[in-house]
C-alpha cells in the first residue's frame, strides 16, 4: 500500500469518474486504474462499483476512503511540521469562500494579506456553501469563509462578523424616499431572488419566507427573479423589475454619499436599511471561517483571521 494508492482512491471517490480523478492526479487513466485494482487486490475488498455511467463508492470503500484521507493529511502535515520549523506561515494557504461574500472581501482580504504575510500566499476557491463544505472534508481546500448557518461536520469555527441585510429598490420606486423599510413593507413587492444553492436565497427567505412558494411554480415568474448572482441581481432592480435584498459589504461605497441624480433615474439603486415592525434591529448573517479540526497550521488560521480583521469591513459588527 503506497501513498500513491490512497491518492488515488480519494480523487476517483471525489469526482465519481476515473478518467477525471487521472486528470486530477496527472497520470493516465490505465495507470490509475492499475493501482487501484492492485490496492483492491491487496486489501481483498471492493472499493468501487463501476457502472457504463458512473463510479459509486461501496459502503466499506467509504470507511477505507475516510481512512485515506486521514493518513494523506497526516502525511502533509510532516511537511508541514519541517516548515514551521523554518517559518510557521511558510507555504500557500487554501481558502474557499462564497459567492455572496468573495467579491466583497477578497479584494481588500488579498491587499492585507500580501502586505502582512507574503511568504502565504491565497489559493482562492469560490463555490456554493455545500461545495465547499466538501472540499473541506476531502482536503481540497484548508479552511473557508461561510455564512451561518450550515450543517454541523464537526468543523473548528471562529465567528468573523455580523453582516446586516440592505434593501435595495429602484432609485424611482416609492420606497426610495424613505430612510428604513420594514421586512412587512417588502412583502408586497417583486422579490428578485438569487438562484438554488446560494445560501444567502435561503437568508432572503427567512426575512420575507411567502416568496418561498414562487420559487417552484409557474405562477413564480411573474413574482420573482432567479439571479445568478447579486450583481445580476442589482443590474434588474436598477432596471426597476424588482427589489432585492443584499448584504451591507456589497453595498457601493458611493451609495452612501450625497449626489446628484442623473436624469436617467432608473440606472441607479437605493439601498434602505431594514427594520422591524416595533423598530428593532435588521435582519443578519453570521460570517465564520471554519477549517477542520485536523489542520495544524494554526499560526496561519490566526494570520488569515487577523488580515480579515484589518480589512475595512464598513457597516458589520466585528466578532472576536
Amino acid at each position: 500500500m503506497t501513498l500513491t494508492e490512497l491518492k488515488y482512491i480519494v480523487a476517483v471517490a471525489r469526482e465519481k469518474h476515473f478518467g477525471k480523478a487521472a486528470e486530477a492526479c496527472y497520470v493516465s487513466q490505465p495507470t490509475l486504474s492499475v493501482a487501484i485494482k492492485k490496492l483492491e487486490d491487496e486489501l481483498e475488498v471492493k472499493l468501487f462499483e463501476r457502472s457504463a455511467n458512473e463510479v459509486t463508492v461501496t459502503p466499506l470503500g467509504e470507511e477505507i476512503v475516510r481512512q485515506a484521507q486521514s493518513v494523506l493529511e497526516q502525511a502533509a502535515n510532516i511537511k508541514e511540521i519541517a516548515k514551521r520549523g523554518k517559518d510557521p506561515l511558510a507555504g500557500p494557504l487554501k481558502l474557499g469562500i462564497i459567492y455572496t461574500i468573495g467579491p466583497y472581501l477578497l479584494p481588500d482580504l488579498v491587499r492585507q494579506a500580501i502586505a502582512h504575510t507574503p511568504q502565504m500566499p491565497l489559493m482562492l476557491q469560490e463555490n456554493f456553501t455545500v461545495k465547499l463544505l466538501e472540499m473541506l472534508r476531502t482536503g481540497e481546500i484548508d479552511c473557508a469563509i461561510l455564512a451561518e448557518p450550515f450543517p454541523d461536520t464537526g468543523l473548528a469555527m471562529a465567528p468573523l462578523y455580523d453582516e446586516p441585510f440592505m434593501a435595495a429598490v429602484p432609485s424611482h420606486h416609492a420606497l426610495a424616499t424613505r430612510q428604513a423599510v420594514t421586512a412587512q413593507e417588502l412583502k408586497s413587492e417583486t422579490m428578485l431572488l438569487l438562484g438554488t444553492g446560494h445560501c444567502f436565497r435561503d437568508h432572503v427567505l427567512e426575512v420575507c419566507p411567502e416568496f418561498a412558494r414562487f420559487s417552484s411554480d409557474a405562477e413564480g415568474i411573474r413574482k420573482s427573479f432567479e439571479g445568478s448572482s447579486l450583481e445580476t441581481i442589482k443590474h434588474m432592480v436598477a432596471a426597476g423589475m424588482g427589489v432585492t435584498l443584499v448584504p451591507r459589504l456589497s453595498v457601493p461605497r458611493e451609495a452612501f454619499e450625497p449626489k446628484k441624480r442623473k436624469k436617467d433615474e432608473d440606472a441607479f439603486v437605493k439601498y434602505l436599511p431594514i427594520t422591524d415592525e416595533q423598530g428593532g434591529g435588521p435582519p443578519m448573517r453570521r460570517v465564520v471561517l471554519a477549517w477542520r479540526r485536523s489542520f495544524t497550521r494554526y499560526e496561519a488560521i490566526a494570520a488569515l483571521r487577523n488580515a480579515i480583521y484589518a480589512c475595512e469591513l464598513p457597516g458589520v459588527k466585528r466578532l472576536s
